[in-house]
């Protein structure tokens, strides 16, 4: 694993010792925290001259508007005394308004614009990005970001003229992509590698109806999405268009711009109510994870965020939500066709790694969106024991036999168990 220029933090070390002399008895699940807690600052950050934090993800060098986030979110309640915390999140939010700014459909960005990229795609071509796979939820973890740092910190000064303008175009972006296919100019094609990797009709993607939904071309898998409605991303886009909404009228005094976001939150909402929900047979009605409008339906789960487990997480509604636990019902069942079962494991993976791959991501989202401690208690013994002796997170292992996982430095995966991990201490310690 590459070291990168931080030295932790004083709140981070602290943290790591905390929790360390709260697991005295269980040592190896001491050891995986203190690996997998800082292993974002330790291995993926680097701390740029012009103000900036770069936060890449970890095997792949590039920056993904989504992993940053979700990398460093950890971190972020422990940032209102702390000014390195500081240092490194505002440099991160700098950096995402930068990469928004140059491409909003981009998904993945450069450290410099050096013209690197995944593959050479039949899209607008730009030396900064990595790869260009629109998704919704590319959009939302910036806004997610800066409003969790604002609420922790009260350091309103991240939000300057640059983040109102990328507030404004994300509007102006999900307003042309609830049009898709007479509005959009966003185009993306692959000729080499996987169906899941390229839309189709052309680079348009599958003919979606009018829903008050924003299309999305992809997953935050990076597969593209089978109906160009995908709820819990549309969900997340609620949830930030209430975020913008209130800076928007609280910090920049600009009730038109509030309007805006206020408006549009609700008509993909409306959406959401009207086109997303399903009736299952044997469950009841559920959240489907994709529609096209026009009573096509794709009943599944998968491990990455935003997902239907991860909607209360994320704040769409609350655990207790009626919707949300029957859904939460079939995404952790066979009849979602993405959940396994085996001898060490069981839980959800994804079409992105190998068939009955089961996702540590996956697990820790169960976790962090369960109120029952001894649900809890199971999963932490599940990751405990399907590290491959690594003691750290990978992207999806076999539960038959850990040893045969991928990814063996997944930055996200090791944040994701820290954030766990701490919910479970303090609930059980």
């Amino acid at each position: 694993m590459k070291e990168s220029d931080i030295v932790l933090p004083q709140a981070v070390r602290q943290k790591i010792v905390e929790v360390e002399e709260r697991l005295g008895d269980r040592p190896k699940l001491a050891r995986m925290f203190r690996h997998c807690y800082p292993n974002t600052l330790e291995t993926t950050t680097e701390l740029i001259e012009d103000g900036t934090s770069y936060v890449f993800t970890g095997d792949i060098p590039a920056m993904w508007l989504r992993d940053s986030t979700a990398q460093v979110r950890h971190y972020v309640p422990l940032a209102g005394g702390d000014a390195d915390v500081q240092r490194i999140v505002e440099g991160l939010i700098a950096r995402q308004v930068m990469y928004v700014g140059i491409d909003p459909y981009a998904n993945a960005f450069n450290r410099e614009a050096n013209g690197q990229c995944w593959e050479v795609d039949e899209t607008e071509r730009n030396p900064w990005v990595w790869e260009r796979k629109y998704e919704i939820d590319s959009l939302c973890y910036p806004i997610q970001l800066s409003y969790l740092y604002w609420k922790v910190t009260g350091r309103a000064q991240i939000f300057n003229a640059d983040w109102k303008a990328m507030l404004g175009a994300i509007i102006d972006l999900w307003r042309v992509e609830q049009n898709h296919g007479t509005d959009s100019p966003y185009r993306f094609q692959r000729f080499s590698g996987p169906p899941s990797d390229t839309l189709t009709h052309e680079g348009l993607g599958t003919p979606v109806a009018h829903t008050g939904m924003t299309w999305s071309g992809f997953r935050p898998s990076d597969d593209a999405c089978a109906y160009g409605y995908l709820v819990p991303s549309n969900m997340f886009a609620v949830v930030v268009l209430r975020y913008g909404e209130q800076i928007a009228r609280e910090v920049y005094g600009d009730e038109a711009l509030a309007q805006r976001a206020a408006d549009l939150r609700a008509e993909i909402d409306a959406g959401i109510a009207a086109h997303a929900l399903y009736e299952h047979e044997a469950l009841g009605t559920i959240y489907a994870y994709e529609t096209d409008g026009m009573g096509h339906y794709n009943l599944m789960d998968d491990a990455n965020v935003p997902s239907l487990l991860s909607i209360a997480y994320l704040g769409y509604v609350g655990a207790d939500d009626p919707l949300y636990a029957n859904t939460r019902r079939f995404v952790l069942s066979a009849h979602n066709p993405y959940y396994h079962e085996g001898t060490y494991a069981r839980g959800i993976g994804s079409p992105h790694t190998p068939a009955g791959y089961i996702w540590p991501i996956s697990l820790c989202m169960q976790g962090l969106t369960s109120n029952n401690v001894g649900e809890m208690d199971a999963l932490i013994d599940m990751l405990e024991r399907t590290d491959a002796g690594t003691e750290y997170m990978h992207e999806g292992f076999n539960p038959d036999d850990p040893q045969q996982f991928t990814r063996p430095w997944f930055a996200w995966a090791n944040s994701l168990f820290g954030e766990f991990m701490l919910k479970w201490v303090d609930a059980t310690r």
